[in-house]
């Protein structure tokens, strides 16, 4: 199953559900460009939530390491909602889950935009 995406807002937060998977080869790069283009709109708080994501990789954690860096580029901020334990984990091993502002609760992840 490649990885979808439904864009919606919450307040002033555009809130990502992404689900699948972010891997090589299963069409992460639109992750990113769905990123890249909201700010280029304008959107400067952007949430990802990863609560349906059944798989990612070493490219998938790449690809979310360039959209946290495409959002920061644009003045923006970029924050992760509901990890489950493999991205957790994967985050922790590569030392990049103190770089990311990670929330379990979707209206607390809004409210720390604030």
């Amino acid at each position: 199953m490649s990885v979808k995406l439904n864009s919606r807002e919450s307040d002033d937060v555009t809130v990502i559900d992404i689900s699948g998977r972010i891997s090589l080869g299963e069409g992460s790069g639109v992750i990113r460009d769905t990123v890249r283009d909201l700010t280029t709109r304008g959107n400067r708080k952007i949430l990802l939530n990863l609560r349906d994501v059944g798989y990612i990789d070493s490219s998938g954690i790449g690809e979310l390491v360039s959209c946290f860096t495409l959002a920061a580029n644009a003045g923006g901020k970029l924050k992760l909602l509901s990890l489950n334990k493999r991205v957790r984990e994967l985050l922790q091993m590569t030392g990049l889950y103190t770089v990311f502002d990670v929330h379990e609760e979707e209206a607390d992840a809004v409210r720390s935009f604030k």
